[in-house]
């Protein structure tokens, strides 16, 4: 099972993270949220892919914080078009992650995710709310076992230590979940992980 924790914003808590070597790690650069990230990443171990979070960001916006943290992963979580991720595609190639953003709560038309198949690595599911993300609540997770794709996904939206049982029986299925996203269940305020919650998390992996 992999892990991707989002949404950090200090140096000190990024390196306490780090040491339990996610798989990835996010940094949000919305500035309407709580976690903005606007500092320097300070230097992480090679396996932990450094995804950035955009929210309907210029194709130039994103390219610039790409090459300013050297980003690993890009994620899409705004109202980005099967245009837009293709653009991105070619100006990133093959180098970049992409992982596009859908929301859900009690249904979804799975059919709306056909045309991004080709231009993203990974989908990404998340609970519907009031902010882009970090909402703190889960989705009906009954809803993807009509998951129709063979494409990879991240299962975001309110994880806690209590899901984790019902983590760990979704993951006996045959759906192709690529990580587990974790946030705001695991903080002690916006932006500040809470480390010992982590490392119990991480010895359940």
């Amino acid at each position: 099972m992999k892990i991707k924790v989002c949404g950090m914003k200090y140096p000190d808590n990024i390196l306490e993270l780090a040491t339990l070597l996610p798989d990835y790690m996010g940094f949000i650069f919305w500035e309407r949220s709580a976690r903005y990230f606007d500092g320097v990443i300070p230097k992480l171990p090679e396996s932990i892919k450094k995804t950035g979070v955009f929210v309907n960001e210029t194709v130039e916006g994103i390219l610039a914080k790409v090459s300013q943290h050297d980003l690993q992963a890009v994620q899409l979580h705004g109202k980005e078009s099967v245009a837009f991720c293709s653009e991105l595609r070619s100006k990133l190639k093959n180098r970049i992650e992409i992982i596009k953003v859908f929301s859900i709560l009690d249904d979804f038309n799975f059919e709306v995710l056909n045309p991004y198949e080709s231009v993203c690595d990974y989908f990404l599911f998340d609970t519907k709310g009031k902010l882009p993300g970090g909402n703190g609540s889960t989705f009906d997770w009954t809803v993807l076992k009509n998951y129709p794709s063979t494409k990879p996904f991240f299962l975001s939206g309110g994880i806690g230590l209590d899901e984790m049982e019902d983590v760990s029986e979704i993951m006996k299925t045959n759906l192709p979940i690529h990580a587990i996203d974790l946030n705001s269940k695991f903080e002690i305020e916006p932006g500040l992980k809470n480390i010992e919650a982590l490392q119990s998390l991480f010895t359940l992996k």
